[in-house]
């Protein structure tokens, strides 16, 4: 071979291996601009669970407040369960003070679990684990949200009135939660 074909064929290896090394270093840059891209859609989505999970929350604290609320009579009851907030028959003309039994955005295979004190349904709340991340800028009657380790921690309670404010009702017990896991399956839920 001539002398100056070999030297032709060595500059082309070389190039060939700078371009090889500039291909890797762009894939290698896709790969972690695409992991970045992954993160923060995941914490966007996130964030967005937990603004439904607030929205949702409230919707049944609201529910149970009309149900108590609209109770025929002095005496005020709560319902004993969620078919009772969607379906209300202690009217001439059924009244559904809940849209429909929402699925837990944090955990969305499951439905949210109700806080029963004395047979009686005063709230929900998630069943995740999982640590949330937000942890101020709460409504004021969530404000004890911040100091929450797990969403399960995030409890959705309608307090009622205390009986200095209104005469003849008996002030609100003490909440403790009581898992009933039947007491929302089988609801439609929120796709």
């Amino acid at each position: 071979m001539r002398p100056e074909r070999q030297h032709a064929c060595a500059g082309r290896a070389g190039q060939s291996g700078l371009v090889l090394i500039a291909l890797l270093l762009m894939l290698m840059l896709v790969g972690v601009g695409a992991l970045a891209a992954a993160e923060v859609w995941a914490t966007s989505a996130k964030r967005e669970r937990e603004s439904e999970l607030l929205w949702v929350g409230e919707q049944y604290r609201k529910a149970i407040e009309s149900y108590w609320r609209t109770t025929p009579g002095p005496r005020k009851i709560l319902p004993s369960s969620v078919e009772q907030l969607l379906n209300d028959e202690r009217f001439p003309n059924p009244v559904h003070h809940l849209r429909a039994a929402y699925r837990d955005p944090m955990a969305p295979d499951t439905d949210l679990e109700p806080i029963l004190v004395n047979n009686a349904l005063i709230g929900v709340h998630s069943v995740s684990k999982a640590a949330p991340m937000k942890h101020a800028h709460f409504p004021p009657r969530y404000q004890q949200f911040a100091l929450a380790e797990d969403y399960s921690q995030w409890q959705f309670i309608f307090q009622l009135p205390t009986a200095g404010r209104n005469p003849g009702l008996m002030p609100a017990p003490a909440p403790t939660p009581m898992p009933n896991p039947g007491a929302l399956s089988g609801m439609p839920g929120r796709q």
